[in-house]
């Protein structure tokens, strides 16, 4: 069961929150709970602890809305898994000046893409993003998590609350050459 601290998000105008009491830190984890291991960023999500100034949100996948979450934020992790990531996770700043180019569809999005909607409809920088990609081995409908996985999700979690006892910029710029020494 997911705890009742992370949303499940249906946007509309009266739920968007103004900057004033916005949390800073967005964790965003996407996947599929019924796919096997794409279950594995919500998860870690399901599996945090509550931190004061961060917001939990999970869903199926980024979409274009989701721009909405970023707003008022100061640093904004996204995490999802990846068959073609290191185990057992990789963590990556992502670039806010490079315009990515969008897919064929705008129902889902990679970060990149959400990043670069984020400034074509704010018409500013986006908060500084990264991106934890957790490694992932079995994606078929109805799979439950791989045994990997399973371990691959307990050292994301590890790296992810390292983080957040570290909420900063600098700090989490400094983490990505310490990544892997911090949860081994």
């Amino acid at each position: 069961m997911v705890q009742n601290f992370i949303r499940f998000k249906c946007l509309t105008m009266h739920n968007i929150k103004t900057e004033d009491s916005t949390p800073p830190i967005l964790i965003f984890g996407y996947g599929n709970p019924s796919r096997g291991d794409d279950a594995l960023a919500p998860m870690l999500l399901e599996k945090m602890a509550p931190y004061a100034n961060v917001e939990l949100l999970t869903d199926f996948q980024l979409q274009v809305e989701h721009s909405l979450d970023m707003i008022g934020r100061e640093l904004i992790l996204f995490i999802d898994a990846s068959v073609s990531c290191k185990a057992p996770f990789d963590f990556v700043q992502l670039d806010c000046d490079t315009q990515a180019t969008p897919g064929y569809t705008t129902h889902t999005l990679t970060p990149p893409e959400l990043i670069t909607a984020y400034r074509s409809v704010h018409h500013h920088q986006p908060p500084p993003s990264f991106l934890l990609t957790i490694r992932g081995e079995q994606f078929e409908l109805g799979a439950t998590l791989s045994e990997p996985a399973n371990n691959h999700l307990q050292q994301g979690l590890q790296w992810v609350e390292y983080l957040l006892n570290k909420p900063s910029l600098q700090q989490w710029q400094q983490a990505l050459s310490t990544k892997h020494q911090q949860v081994a």
